[in-house]
């Protein structure tokens, strides 16, 4: 972790690389600065459409081009669009890293844009899926209700009426406004040569430049809302947050420590509470999320209507309890040691280790040591964890979400949580 380099082109692309030599794999990854938090609303689903549009061909390259090439390579070619970012990734042998990284560089500074009203009907099947699955879309009603509406409360897949009614000049402008050299991190980990990626990046970057869409910020105090959708479901789905750390924030190991203490692990105080116990839910955890100047802290729970009443009093009893009694000596013990197992373990991967170059360059968060990441794990104290539980999971900054059968049903029953506060529709 220590044998990092990292290089800024004069086109302002920034390329990183940290070399395991003992390994014939490289993980490769193209990591551009946008995402669903720098769209406008009547951009949203943008920057998720255009990640599905790179797979569409080049000039140079057409669709099933691309694929036969990376199957021929026995590699792994993917991508992914989040909050903030979009990256497009690979995992190949150290001898296929220059083909791959052509094709790459094509999808991603070169895309044709061809086929698009095809790849419009793959997203809206995705949208969809998305919406018959309640246990992943009550996190964006979670997000509504800590982020109204702001960017950062929109789902990142995006709004099917822009999906399906942008033109495909408008989303051409948008890739040219973001897809820009200086909004770019190129990362790669794994048997591979600093100087010769760079060789190969000064090659292939355009020198084209342009707005790369700065993310809204967020400022104020975000009022506390619950949120509920009604669907006929076998379960409620329920959320509980508020927003968190921003990325760079000092405690940002206390907070992890924190989630793997309260919800994080299977010894977790809202595993064993609610489901070894009580047998209420078979899916319950907490979670958190960082952004460029914010974060978000939360906890699902997914239970059938005879057991939500019964639920969520626990879950308001171990939220009283974390904000008073955030860890016991063995808690904090254990959750330590389970966060340094953690970092260790994910850095045996290339891909685990190009993700966290490709991250920390774009969002100028520090790249810091194995031992420093471990010596900011056993820093924490159990004052850290008291004081940034009083402060995160204050009751006043927590909002709630839900999807099941009955709105009446839904709003008794997480009455504990916000005492006061009627529920509104998603």
């Amino acid at each position: 972790m220590n044998d990092h380099r990292i290089t800024e082109l004069d086109s302002g692309v920034r390329v990183v690389t940290e070399a395991m030599p003992s390994v014939r794999s490289v993980s490769l990854g193209y990591w551009i600065g946008t995402g669903s938090r720098n769209e406008g609303e009547p951009e949203a689903g943008l920057s998720h459409l255009i990640e599905h549009l790179l797979f569409k061909g080049s000039d140079k390259y057409a669709s099933v081009e691309i694929d036969q090439i990376f199957d021929a390579m026995g590699a792994e070619l993917n991508a992914g669009t989040g909050k903030e970012t979009t990256s497009l990734y690979a995992r190949v042998i150290d001898a296929h890293l220059a083909d791959a990284f052509d094709v790459m560089s094509e999808m991603v500074w070169r895309p044709a844009f061809r086929d698009v009203d095809s790849e419009r009907e793959v997203i809206l099947e995705e949208i969809a899926m998305y919406e018959d699955d309640p246990q992943d879309k009550v996190f964006d009603v979670l997000g509504q209700a800590v982020f109204g509406d702001h960017p950062l409360g929109r789902s990142i897949i995006g709004r099917a009426e822009v999906v399906a009614g942008t033109p495909v000049e408008r989303i051409r402008d948008f890739h040219a406004g973001r897809y820009v050299p200086r909004n770019v991190v190129i990362a790669a980990a794994g048997s591979v040569d600093h100087d010769a990626l760079v060789e190969l990046a000064a090659a292939r970057v355009p020198s084209n430049d342009g707005a790369s869409g700065a993310p809204a910020p967020v400022t104020g105090e975000l009022p506390r809302h619950i949120r509920f959708e009604r669907k006929d479901t076998e379960q409620y789905h329920v959320c509980v947050g508020g927003t968190g750390l921003a990325r760079d924030d000092e405690r940002r190991f206390a907070l992890r420590v924190l989630d793997t203490i309260f919800g994080g692990t299977s010894s977790s105080r809202l595993f064993q509470e609610v489901r070894e116990q009580r047998g209420l839910a078979y899916a319950v955890s907490s979670f958190m999320g960082q952004y460029s100047d914010t974060g978000q802290v939360g906890l699902y729970v997914g239970t059938r209507p005879d057991n939500l009443a019964p639920a969520i009093e626990v879950i308001a009893r171990e939220l009283e309890r974390l904000r008073h009694d955030p860890a016991s000596e063995a808690e904090l013990a254990r959750a330590k040691e389970n966060l340094k197992g953690r970092v260790v373990l994910s850095l045996e991967s290339t891909g685990a280790r190009m993700n966290r170059l490709g991250s920390h360059i774009l969002g100028d968060v520090p790249l810091l040591s194995v031992d420093e990441v471990i010596a900011g794990i056993d820093a924490v104290t159990r004052e850290d964890l008291l004081a940034l539980a009083g402060e995160l999971f204050a009751p006043e900054r927590l909002s709630v979400a839900g999807i099941g059968p009955d709105d009446a049903a839904f709003a008794r029953a997480v009455a504990p949580l916000a005492p006061g506060t009627e529920a509104v529709a998603a």
